[in-house]
């Protein structure tokens, strides 16, 4: 009886020296001087300790429980990237008068543009952040020509109110919703993180014409002057359809309800903010 009570106790030292236990356990020292417990007593303990660890072992451990990332260096957001980087000097070239050069870098962009979007659906490189840095660098080249243009007369500056001033509302509900929809904590690190996916825009089919017409007459206006024809009539026409297509678009990402879908309440509910 001796004999077995000392078996099991040996063996319950063993369990009780494992790492989970020792969890449980920081501040006890198990010695070969324990006294030896009943056999009853024993296989209580033992059971305890086995249940114990088996639940420590189903449990993922903390440090697995990340937010899902997505890889943002990409060849279509580089080129993205390029045409955003692109509108200072197309800026320059403009207000300079060299529209040799301007219109240059308008087939840069337009060129780059068609590249990205194959590339992101032929090799599946699409991203979140291709979602936002795809329309930011239509808008950013649609703003340095309006202002640009507007500067050296060659658009009416209603006009050119009127598509800043949508772009303008949009973005800052754009800025809204990124806030709004990131997961705690809202850090300010964590909000230009844009490897944190929390919300997609999609664009309606308006917006999409109205961006196609926008950068027709932006494209039209630039290459005017170094035409050995006048265009005006036809521009002045283009510019009408435009303001219109404008107002329209924005309103349609007013009042749809399929334009923002939110990604981070898909998120599975236990996952831990790193």
């Amino acid at each position: 009886m001796l004999r077995t009570s000392t078996t099991s106790s040996l063996r319950l030292l063993q369990t009780l020296r494992q790492p989970a236990c020792r969890r449980i356990f920081p501040n006890i020292c198990f010695g070969p001087s324990l006294i030896c417990p009943s056999p009853k007593y024993i296989s209580q303990t033992r059971t305890f300790v086995s249940s114990f660890i088996r639940r420590n072992e189903e449990q993922p451990p903390e440090s697995s429980k990340i937010e899902k990332r997505e890889n943002i260096y990409t060849i279509p957001n580089i080129l993205t990237a390029s045409r955003i980087l692109a509108c200072p000097i197309l800026a320059w070239s403009i207000l300079d008068g060299n529209y040799h050069l301007a219109t240059g870098l308008l087939v840069y962009a337009g060129l780059t543009d068609w590249v990205d979007g194959y590339l992101a659906r032929r090799y599946n490189m699409s991203s979140v952040l291709g979602t936002i840095l795809d329309p930011a660098a239509d808008k950013a080249l649609m703003t340095t020509l309006t202002v640009t243009l507007a500067m050296q007369n060659l658009i009416p500056t209603p006009l050119a109110v009127i598509i800043i001033g949508r772009d303008v509302l949009l973005s800052l509900t754009a800025f809204y919703l990124r806030y709004s929809t990131l997961p705690h904590p809202k850090t300010f690190s964590r909000y230009w993180d844009f490897s944190l996916p929390s919300a997609e825009v999609r664009p309606t089919q308006i917006s999409k014409v109205n961006t196609a017409l926008q950068l027709l007459l932006m494209g039209v206006t630039t290459v005017s002057p170094i035409l050995p024809i006048s265009i005006q009539t036809p521009l002045v026409g283009l510019q009408l359809l435009v303001a219109s297509t404008t107002i329209w678009s924005g309103m349609s990402y007013v009042f749809s309800k399929d334009t923002v879908r939110v990604i981070a309440s898909s998120r599975k509910k236990g996952d831990n903010i790193p």
